[in-house]
């Protein structure tokens, strides 16, 4: 028996989708305001970017660079999540520059949102460490398929599964009581991040906030020292790292 579909229940399945649609960039609302108000800093206009600057939005050393060491006390736990903004602001830069294959106008609309989420995070970090802070560091993304929704989407997910676990631990490490408040903030964002690229893999489902990135009993999300949080990013990173004079967490 053919099943009729009536007119308005077209229509109401159209404006359950473009509801769908404006949720999910309501969601991002907060997170976007703070990053154009970011951009105060002196971030560039992504869409400006060419393929030589395509990886942290500035231009890429031919030279190798030595280690870097982020330091120790409050300015080493800002220089490591410093480091990680630069790292997820390369990726989602990339991914725009590059998009991959059949790539929906809300796709773009939510990443586009997230990259610029990130890079005005990164020009943050830049603007108020100053002469304290590390230099750019190399990314290396060529184990990702940049033409595969599923590649990107995964790679994002955990970029921002691990950017929340690794503020979750090292928050305790902050002795400044304005770093932590920001450090909360900044988690937050990251959060609503991993929650929306794992509700466009899998809609209408319990996946934003499944039992592999929260605690069924507690409800919470992971935490990670900066160690177990270095060791998820390092194949991406050319540049190498040293957080040894960081303050040893109590996890």
């Amino acid at each position: 028996m053919t099943k009729i579909i009536k007119l308005e229940d077209r229509e109401n399945n159209a404006d359950k989708a473009e509801n769908r649609v404006s949720s999910r960039r309501e969601f991002l609302k907060w997170s976007s305001a703070a990053a154009l108000t970011a951009f105060a800093f002196g971030a560039l206009n992504p869409e400006s970017l060419s393929a030589k600057t395509a990886f942290l939005g500035l231009p890429i050393d031919d030279d190798k660079a030595g280690v870097v060491d982020v330091g120790k006390g409050d300015i080493g736990v800002l220089n490591f999540v410093y480091a990680n903004e630069q790292l997820e602001a390369a990726f989602y830069t990339q991914v725009m520059a590059t998009r991959y294959a059949g790539m929906t106008s809300e796709e773009s609309a939510i990443l586009t949102d997230i990259r610029d989420n990130e890079i005005a995070h990164r020009e943050f970090f830049r603007a108020q460490l100053g002469k304290k802070a590390i230099p750019n560091l190399q990314v290396n993304f060529t184990s990702i398929n940049f033409n595969s929704r599923q590649s990107v989407l995964q790679t994002a997910q955990m970029f921002e599964d691990n950017g929340t676990a690794a503020l979750n631990g090292g928050g305790q490490l902050l002795k400044n009581p304005l770093f932590l408040l920001i450090a909360g903030k900044l988690v937050s964002v990251e959060a609503r991040h991993a929650a929306i690229l794992r509700d466009l893999q899998r809609p209408m489902s319990t996946f934003f906030s499944g039992d592999d990135i929260t605690d069924p009993a507690t409800g919470l999300d992971p935490a990670r020292t900066p160690a177990q949080a270095l060791a998820v990013v390092k194949p991406f990173v050319v540049t190498p790292i040293s957080i040894a004079r960081l303050p040893q967490p109590k996890m």
